[in-house]
């Protein structure tokens, strides 16, 4: 196997290049969810990462701590799943790009 030719070591460093802008992107990505009834609000980051939560004061009394646990839930799946979508939109130029074999 011999060594890479320049034009193939540019390209590599250009795709090298652009993988760490997308990382940057995701990073500041932000995706909102919303509880159906719009008492709780989700926000993650394009990483998968949970940003923040906010909850409504009626959800913190202890006689309806079963329902802030499900609406909870059901928001984070929501949220995650959507920033899992996004970033996948998002990195597929970038994998078609690389020439990955299905993309």
């Amino acid at each position: 196997m011999g060594l890479p030719q320049f034009g193939q070591m540019r390209d590599m460093y250009q795709m090298a290049k652009k993988a760490k802008q997308m990382q940057k992107e995701l990073k500041n990505l932000e995706i909102e969810a919303n509880s159906p009834d719009g008492l709780i609000h989700v926000v993650v980051s394009g990483e998968m990462k949970v940003s923040s939560i906010n909850i409504a004061e009626e959800l913190l009394s202890p006689d309806k701590k079963r329902e802030l646990e499900m609406s909870l839930k059901e928001t984070i799946v929501q949220a995650m799943s959507r920033a899992q979508s996004e970033s996948a939109a998002r990195m597929q130029p970038l994998l078609k790009d690389m020439n990955f074999p299905g993309m």
